[in-house]
């Protein structure tokens, strides 16, 4: 199946997803994600701030802000097809942005070093148990995460749903290191 038609199934079936299984879902997903060293040690974390059926991520950041993590927020320039991060000290610093998602307002831009990421939390629409994933299409993560050190942490949440055995794979398509869903935690190095 080729990543468009597998997009829109995937889609689809998440769009079915209750309100309260994705409350609950995304609340055993963080939980799983607190719980690992990779999240205990890291610095400075890099999250996307889900929206619509998205496993929930506003209340990690929250979290993560309170327990004195840095916590960093893609910016994504259309124009150049470039995603950037920022520095976010308060959820309250957000608007909402391109696409329907939160960003920050502009007065609260503060661009970062990519290179100062210790964990990497990214999204999409479907992944593979080697960490191969299918985003959203626009190419943004995988560019982004092409310029940066292997070393970093990328871990993938999503629901069980969202998972399948291979995605169809291009030479700059950056797999993710781990897949945390409300299940199971796959470590995608081992398979």
């Amino acid at each position: 199946m080729d990543k468009k038609s597998l997009r829109k199934k995937v889609l689809e079936k998440r769009s079915k997803l209750s309100k309260e299984d994705i409350i609950q879902y995304s609340k055993t997903i963080a939980e799983k994600l607190y719980e690992m060293d990779y999240y205990i040690n890291a610095k400075r974390i890099m999250s996307f701030i889900s929206f619509k059926d998205e496993i929930h991520t506003h209340d990690i950041i929250k979290k993560s802000l309170n327990r004195g993590k840095s916590i960093v927020v893609p910016i994504t320039i259309p124009e150049t097809r470039e995603m950037k991060v920022s520095e976010l000290l308060d959820f309250s610093e957000l608007e909402i942005g391109f696409y329907d998602i939160l960003t920050p307002k502009k007065e609260f831009i503060r661009f970062v070093d990519p290179n100062t990421i210790d964990l990497i939390l990214v999204p999409g629409v479907v992944f593979a148990e080697d960490g191969y994933r299918v985003g959203y299409g626009g190419g943004y993560y995988d560019r982004f995460l092409s310029n940066l050190d292997n070393e970093v942490m990328k871990i993938g949440l999503a629901f069980d749903l969202q998972i399948v055995d291979k995605v169809p794979t291009e030479s700059f398509d950056i797999p993710v290191d781990i897949i945390i869903t409300e299940k199971r935690i796959i470590d995608c190095s081992k398979k």
